[in-house]
């Protein structure tokens, strides 16, 4: 099952950046050695096995742009399933990203008009802190106006915290067949094993992709921060020849086990009741494996009954 995504912006937005750092395991300080993308650049992401994204990174020249919506409009625009559009936050020509991305818009609105819209205002990281969710509102409100009759989401990002992964994990999510289905078995998984909290992440991209929540948590931003802390830690596994494959942490408060879960996932538990042994929560990650794998193998062969 292919899904096209276009990723979209003017040059030196950060697209190339953000793409390698979710599915090419950059880090962020290794991504000022990438050069600018020329024309368009292709690359096919598996992702949840049979789940393949046909990423479509198109640079963001003034030339390029003005080809992409004259010689290459139906070839650009044809079949897409998501637009990413990316806009510098400290750009110094608004008004001229403001004019590609409605050229965009247009060329959607002909050839894919069922496609989902997303703009990430990028590199907030620059902005002072204090000033982030103002900015941020202002320029959703401006980009949500200029887009209909398409309805835009938006999302602040930057590559150095836990934004970004928090921006694709949502868009990916969007993407995944009978992903409620997946999240319902979750929820009875969390309730039977009586666990806090219960996530997925996606085994290559360490992307959150379900999670069900049984008890509040004051800290909103934990998925993605998790999400980047284990890809890093997989990352140093693979740097010395090893893999990756477990973790239990526990303190005075709670104990959280990450597991390899199906052939596509990893899970993640977490547990308040201390009274129940590590060795059972373990056995029961291990007991929910086959159910998981014959609901995503179903996933990937939705006639198959």
């Amino acid at each position: 099952m292919k899904k096209k995504v276009l990723l979209m912006g003017k040059s030196g937005s950060g697209k190339t950046s953000m793409r390698s750092i979710i599915f090419a395991n950059y880090i962020a300080r290794d991504t000022r050695r990438l050069g600018a993308t020329i024309d368009v650049e292709h690359s096919h992401v598996r992702f949840l096995g049979n789940l393949v994204l046909n990423l479509w990174d198109c640079g963001g020249q003034e030339a390029f742009m003005e080809n992409y919506f004259t010689s290459q409009k139906d070839n650009i625009f044809r079949n897409v399933e998501v637009l990413i559009y990316v806009f510098d936050v400290e750009s110094r020509e608004l008004d001229k990203d403001m004019h590609y991305y409605q050229s965009c818009l247009e060329a959607i609105l002909q050839r894919s008009p069922y496609a989902k819209i997303f703009c990430l205002i990028h590199k907030m990281d620059l902005v002072q802190e204090d000033q982030r969710e103002l900015i941020f509102k202002e320029r959703e409100e401006d980009l949500k106006r200029l887009s209909k009759p398409l309805d835009c989401t938006c999302f602040r990002t930057s590559i150095w915290d836990e934004t970004l992964y928090q921006a694709w994990s949502s868009i990916v999510y969007l993407l995944i067949p009978n992903v409620e289905q997946l999240k319902t078995n979750l929820i009875n998984f969390a309730d039977i094993i009586d666990a806090d909290e219960v996530l997925l992440f996606e085994r290559a991209t360490f992307l959150v992709i379900s999670h069900c929540q049984r008890r509040e948590h004051r800290d909103v931003h934990r998925f993605e921060k998790i999400s980047n802390i284990i890809k890093q830690f997989k990352l140093s596994c693979s740097k010395l020849a090893a893999s990756f494959q477990s973790m239990e942490v526990r303190n005075s408060s709670f104990a959280a086990f990450i597991d390899v879960f199906t052939q596509n996932t990893y899970v993640m538990v977490i547990m308040s009741d201390l009274s129940i042994p590590p060795a059972t929560t373990l056995i029961n990650i291990k007991n929910a494996r086959k159910h998981f794998e014959k609901l995503e193998r179903v996933n990937e062969h939705p006639m198959v009954r």
